[in-house]
């Protein structure tokens, strides 16, 4: 007779004792109809949610226990049920918190062949299955390859019907493709096949459609092409999961966990009643479901079409904050500020193994005026809205993404970003490390609204997978751009009326521009940046300033300038001559810039521009070591030039200072148009210009124009790519060789397009190369 007794006094302790209640503690073995205290923690989050919201103080802590804490469904943190509470969830005693949107599976295996398992699984269709922890491979053609950058593993073949024709049944399989112009990626679900055809759904992850890439495409999803260690799929009607385990694997005591949330956490307010004070600390968010197949909606005139969702969303929140956490093996976004969000802060996070993009800052395409929704449409002038500015509130403004760790994202899709910004206001990006992307590092995706800034981030191995892009990229085709823009300049101005600036960043970007300001990008202050490979490209736009810059290898790439652009280039640091294309009217002040060698300043003056430019010989402190301060007595002080920090880029929080990698230092080219001889390193190898009747014969040239291959790492890509020691590169790109440095320009000129055709010479025979720069 005790035991009910003593229920009944914890049941009124408990109804005495929530109401005041502060803290709450949640525990992988707690019990929801615990009080939540230290001694009798809950069990799930939703429960301490619920208990929090029923509490009257004003300040409620959730505090989680070490393990891992799977998620039943997404949590919903909902202003309408908080009253201004302010909300933080954090780790107990900086315990190891793991939030899982998979769960645990428990499976019994039999054996159906040498290779393959199987095992019964009641449980509707889901795309991504861990094992001890690790990601395993969805069934797919071509197998999966580390070694092979687009999609790890492509195939011509992948769709062809002589293929098809192998498959019983490949509804609910998969076709990822690249865009045609390699502008991002397209994903069809299929949904039966008619003959050797596929029928195909999907292809909407992209804002300027096309054809699927006849080249660059896999099949993922269908049970014939389970053939490889690490390889799985789940026949839905049959609930059977097949396994083909990798070596060493033991099944009988191996973890095995399964994707179900697509969303984990929520935090969503109203637009009269925005969701305030709510803080994320010390939580490892994983195992989110894959979203290439949900609705996508077009981002205005930009290439993106966007799913809004992520594993953790804001919607119409103020005074939000994000910290110390880590986002891995998630199949979409892994953070999404959507819409209305003011004073968002994402801070000292590690994003890795990410699906598509790790963070975005999205408005609402509603904010902005007369802006179509596709890359081609215009809004005729009069039929124009000249009214400035947003036409709403519902943006991301005065947000800040700062310390954080990105890399290994775009996994699944390739129209993704580190940071992708679009339809927004006043948003810092700062001291962020972001690699090994397929796409840009950071992406702003219009000019609306602008004045971002974007300083100390540390970006490169971009552009990976596509082409025609930059480490930090922008477009702005906002309501001016598209017709005759030299009426009214004031025009750009509508949507870009704040100015965005670019300082202190470190870029490299080895496959396009590391500062690529496309199509209409205007307002822009670009500043103390160094540019480790690719140069900056403006392309057409207006009010664009670029000076106190340090260009590695390279320049300043203006393509198709508008007349009276307002444009300032000045007191930089150039290692080349400019590579114009269609420009006829060279801005507001060109001049003042330092080149590293007279022909390149030469070069520019044929232009009409740079009448006080400088030219000399360029000496930086230590740049082995990444430091390309101008050493004392230099030059190029004389124009202006000032030195600014060099050891402040990407993060700086300790943990994440140790983890994150450094940027490959390019070796110095000091080349002009005149023939050398000496030896030149070039992507891993040496090369010489050839050099008289001995080099003619020895090679037997019919005259003195090439390029010798003296030495060739076997990490170089132009020995993955076939050539050889010895080989005579007589033409690129279809352009004859003179001699090293024409070489090496001729490169500079298609580094954006991450490739290189070559003709060489070998064993006095001509031969054909394509060169698949890393």
């Amino acid at each position: 007779m005790k035991k009910p007794f003593y229920l009944f006094i914890g049941l009124c302790l408990f109804i005495a004792q929530s109401p005041a209640q502060s803290t709450i503690y949640v525990s992988p073995t707690g019990k929801d109809h615990n009080t939540g205290t230290l001694q009798t923690p809950v069990a799930t989050l939703e429960k301490a949610l619920s208990l929090a919201q029923n509490a009257k103080a004003p300040s409620i802590d959730i505090q989680l226990f070490a393990g891992t804490h799977y998620l039943g469904k997404t949590l919903v943190i909902d202003a309408s049920k908080w009253k201004g509470k302010t909300l933080s969830v954090f780790n107990y005693q900086q315990g190891a918190v793991t939030l899982s949107g998979g769960k645990r599976v428990r499976l019994q295996w039999q054996k159906t062949s040498d290779n393959l398992w199987k095992a019964q699984l009641d449980n509707p269709a889901f795309e991504q299955l861990f094992v001890n922890g690790k990601l395993q491979v969805l069934a797919r053609y071509p197998n999966y390859t580390d070694t092979v950058k687009i999609f790890n593993g492509f195939a011509t073949d992948a769709i062809a019907p002589e293929r098809v024709n192998r498959w019983s049944n490949p509804k609910n399989g998969f076709v990822h493709a690249m865009h045609a112009g390699q502008w991002g990626g397209f994903q069809y679900r299929i949904t039966g096949k008619k003959g050797n055809e596929l029928l195909l759904d999907g292809g909407t992850q992209n804002n300027r459609p096309s054809a699927m890439h006849t080249k660059y495409r896999f099949v993922e999803n269908i049970f014939e092409e389970l053939d490889a260690p690490g390889e799985w799929y789940f026949n839905e009607a049959e609930k059977t999961l097949y396994f083909f385990p990798p070596p060493g694997l033991n099944l009988a005591t191996a973890k095995i966990e399964i994707s179900a949330l697509k969303h984990l956490i929520e935090l969503k307010g109203q637009e009269e009643e925005p969701l305030k004070n709510v803080s994320i600390k010390g939580i490892h968010f994983v195992n989110a479901e894959r979203t290439f197949m949900e609705k996508y909606e077009p981002l205005l005139r930009s290439d993106w079409c966007i799913y809004r969702g992520a594993a953790v969303v804001f919607e119409n929140t103020e005074n939000c904050t994000i910290s110390d956490c880590t986002f891995n093996d998630l199949g979409g976004n892994a953070l999404f500020i959507n819409r209305y969000n003011l004073n968002a802060i994402i801070r000292g996070c590690h994003f890795y193994d990410i699906g598509a993009s790790a963070i975005c800052l999205v408005g609402d395409t509603s904010a902005v005026r007369s802006v179509p929704n596709r890359y081609e449409k215009v809004i005729p002038p009069d039929q124009m809205d000249y009214v400035p500015g947003p036409n709403n509130h519902l943006y991301p403004r005065q947000c800040l993404i700062e310390d954080n760790l990105i890399h290994h994202i775009g996994r699944v899709e390739k129209q993704v970003a580190g940071v992708q910004i679009q339809v927004a206001a006043q948003i810092t990006v700062r001291h962020n490390s972001i690699y090994q992307v397929p796409r840009a590092a950071i992406n702003v995706g219009d000019g609306a609204f602008g004045g971002h800034l974007i300083e100390y981030n540390d970006a490169f191995e971009t552009v990976l997978e596509t082409s025609d892009h930059g480490a930090f990229n922008s477009w702005g085709r906002d309501r001016y751009w598209h017709f005759n823009n030299d009426n009214d300049i004031s025009l750009a101005l509508l949507d870009a009326q704040y100015t965005t600036i670019i300082r202190n960043n470190r870029f490299r970007c080895d496959h396009g521009w590391d500062v690529d300001l496309d199509d209409g990008s205007s307002n822009y202050h670009i500043y103390n940046n160094v540019f480790l490979k690719g140069g900056l490209k403006l392309r057409e736009g207006y009010f664009r300033v670029a000076e106190n810059n340090i260009f590695i290898n390279n320049s300043l790439h203006p393509h198709v300038w508008f007349k009276n652009s307002g444009d300032v280039i000045q007191r930089n640091v150039f290692m080349r001559a400019y590579f114009p294309i269609g420009v006829n009217d060279w801005g507001k002040t060109i001049d003042y810039n330092f080149f590293s060698t007279a022909t390149d300043l030469d070069k520019a003056r044929s232009k009409g521009t740079d009448s006080s430019s400088i030219a000399g010989e360029l000496h930086f402190v230590n740049p082995v070591e990444a430091d390309f301060t101008l050493s004392k007595g230099s030059k190029a002080f004389e124009i202006g030039f000032e030195n600014f920090p060099m050891d402040r880029f990407g993060v700086q929080k300790p943990t994440l200072k140790k983890l994150a990698a450094q940027p490959r230092i390019p070796d110095l080219l000091f080349i002009s148009n005149e023939k050398t001889f000496k030896e030149l390193s070039w992507l891993n190898a040496k090369i010489k210009s050839i050099n008289g009747l001995g080099d003619r014969s020895a090679y037997g040239l019919p005259d003195e124009n090439g390029v010798i291959v003296l030495e060739l790492s076997a990490k170089s890509p132009l020995a993955k790519s076939g050539l050889l020691k010895g080989d005579v590169i007589r033409k690129a790109n279809g352009e004859l060789v003179t001699h090293a440095e024409s070489l090496l320009l001729l490169y500079e000129k298609v580094l954006w397009t991450g490739r290189l055709s070559l003709q060489v010479m070998r064993n006095q025979a001509l031969k054909d190369l394509v060169i698949i720069l890393e």
